[in-house]
């Protein structure tokens, strides 16, 4: 899904001449929040960090950018897509929501795994409410 939003920002139509400065400047400010909050979150899981939702033992982080979300690379990566996008395309967009999907779906099977690996991710879960966007989901 990833490839196939940059390529709709490589060859979909871009956004109409008057915006597309004001969504530029707007979506390199949220594409370098992301990939910060995305390296901060892959820091401070360390070994922890791995591409597959089963979790690894003593892997749970609850500092750092994890107080905020349950599942800040995601969330570092919804900003990148999302600036990325602005500056892109509307297609671009489009698929960065898919992909927001699809990550959501990925979240729920990581908690069902992390909170059968760790005792204590059912009070993390009730301490940090928000799964991928503060005040959203």
């Amino acid at each position: 899904m990833m490839p196939a939003v940059i390529a709709a920002g490589i060859l979909a139509p871009h956004w109409p001449s008057g915006w597309h400065e004001l969504l530029s400047v707007f979506g390199a400010v949220l594409a370098g929040v992301g990939i910060g909050f995305a390296v901060w979150a892959g820091r401070t899981l360390g070994r922890s960090l791995t591409p597959f939702p089963k979790p690894v033992p003593n892997g749970l982080a609850t500092g750092g950018p994890f107080a905020f979300v349950r599942h800040p690379i995601y969330s570092g990566g919804l900003l990148l897509f999302a600036g990325y996008s602005l500056y892109a395309s509307i297609p671009a967009l489009v698929l960065t929501v898919a992909l927001g999907v699809l990550w959501a779906g990925k979240s729920r099977l990581e908690e069902r795994l992390l909170a059968e690996a760790y005792p204590g991710y059912g009070a993390y879960v009730r301490a940090v409410r928000w799964r991928l966007v503060p005040f959203v989901y």
